[in-house]
């Protein structure tokens, strides 16, 4: 039986109040960067969007002064009016238009949230309308071409006033008690699904984050949807590996799935062993790795059923060039070795230690000592020492010529005590390596 786990509530402000957050708090996802902070640049996304002929609104009753036999045909209208997009890149342009916008998404917001019996079925086509008007458009390519997601201020949405709270009525709508799935499945289709999964290349972190938590309340509410949403999300990722090499939302979707995955009854379905290997494993070449490597690990944690076939992916696509990668694929070989069994151990241990070995003689210190970290882990070490026969003579050379050459004393310290750790576990073997290896010295 397949259950969903939903992550917390809307990042956005309490039902009361319904005033724009800063991007710090909404922002699920800060970037820290260690070189001079870009100016954040607003996004021009809103021009391809700006109607040239406007409509002028006017201020409509309010909701809560309305009587009840008026209250849907006024909730309605303010649907209607809030169809009407703006030109945020024109900061004085047609003030008085997207302050009545603003106030009739704040009376919609609040009413959806706190009011019972408003969502009756013919509001579901204009709530839906009114939502893709405003939230679907073509995102317009980077201004920055070298744009590093770690390093680099994102470029925001210059609309988010509006947008942000338009946001917020989706939410509060698929959260609503009244929300009908049997309703809604009939506008929440397939297609609104794709343009939906497109936006989360926005740049605008705040956006994404929102996305994040209504496409998992769309997988909770809508059943008939959770195959295809799952497909289309594989479908990014393999463009996402395969193709462009950049997609904005990548950590957004993992998160998400790993929500999903940690939703299934064990064991785990086919489906995720194929996204395992065919995606989340090959997802290890991107260049961005470190950006969602967190989410990545969280799926593994949940697949370590399938701890055999992760580590001879890490060992395939093992970085031959970029330290930082290797620290971080080391990192991850130690939480899958925390929960693998004895019996799977047996059948990587080979190519794992002649693989631990290479990271051991690294001239870069921080992969040298994140893996000699390893005999730090007991349960790691109780392996190491149940199969000691197989992995001394697959490391000792390594660790006798590095623990005379190496040029940081730390790593030197840390082999010492590998050593010293072998020679306890079995002293003969180890006798017989090291009259071994100074044969082979003097040859």
């Amino acid at each position: 039986m397949e259950t969903t786990k939903l992550p917390p509530s809307s990042p956005s402000s309490p039902t009361t109040s319904f005033s724009v957050p800063s991007a710090e708090k909404v922002d699920g996802f800060p970037r820290r960067s260690m070189r001079r902070a870009r100016q954040r640049r607003s996004h021009s996304s809103s021009q391809f969007r700006y109607q040239s002929s406007q409509v002028e609104l006017t201020p409509l009753p309010l909701l809560k002064d309305a009587p009840v036999a008026e209250l849907h045909d006024l909730f309605c209208k303010k649907l209607q009016q809030c169809c009407v997009l703006f030109d945020f890149l024109d900061c004085v342009a047609d003030l008085k238009g997207k302050e009545i916008k603003r106030a009739a998404l704040n009376e919609l917001v609040e009413s959806v949230a706190t009011s019972r019996g408003v969502l009756i079925e013919p509001l579901y086509p204009e709530a839906i309308k009114m939502i893709s008007v405003n939230i679907f458009r073509t995102l317009p390519p980077s201004e920055n071409p070298e744009f590093d997601p770690e390093e680099d201020e994102p470029t925001l949405e210059a609309s988010w006033p509006h947008l942000q709270l338009v946001y917020e009525f989706f939410l509060r709508f698929l959260e609503s008690p009244d929300f009908q799935p049997s309703m809604a499945k009939r506008y929440v289709d397939q297609k609104f699904v794709l343009q939906l999964l497109e936006l989360f290349d926005s740049e605008d972190p705040r956006e994404r984050e929102y996305l994040k938590t209504i496409l998992h309340r769309v997988y909770g509410k809508l059943l008939g949807l959770r195959a295809y949403i799952r497909k289309q999300i594989n479908n990014i990722f393999l463009r996402f590996i395969y193709e462009t090499e950049h997609f904005n939302g990548v950590a957004e979707l993992l998160e998400i799935l790993g929500s999903i995955i940690n939703g299934f009854a064990l064991p785990l379905k086919a489906e995720h062993k194929q996204f395992l290997v065919r995606v989340l494993i090959p997802l290890h070449t991107a260049k961005s790795l470190s950006i969602f490597h967190a989410q990545v690990l969280f799926i593994y944690i949940m697949c370590f059923t399938f701890s055999l076939q992760i580590i001879r992916g890490l060992l395939k696509y093992w970085p031959k060039t970029c330290t930082q990668k290797e620290v971080m694929f080391l990192g991850e070989i130690e939480e899958i070795l925390d929960v693998i069994e004895p019996s799977q151990f047996i059948r990587v241990q080979e190519p794992l230690f002649k693989q631990i070995a290479a990271c051991i003689s690294s001239p870069h210190f921080q992969v040298a000592e994140r893996a000699l970290y390893f005999w730090n882990n007991e349960y790691i070490l109780s392996l190491i020492e149940e199969n000691c026969q197989v992995i001394l003579p697959l490391v000792f050379a390594t660790l006798y010529r590095v623990s005379k050459e190496h040029w940081n004393q730390t790593i030197v310290s840390l082999i010492y005590n590998v050593l010293k750790t072998f020679m306890e576990m079995n002293s003969k073997l180890f006798d017989d390596l090291t009259a071994s290896y100074k044969v082979e010295k003097q040859k």
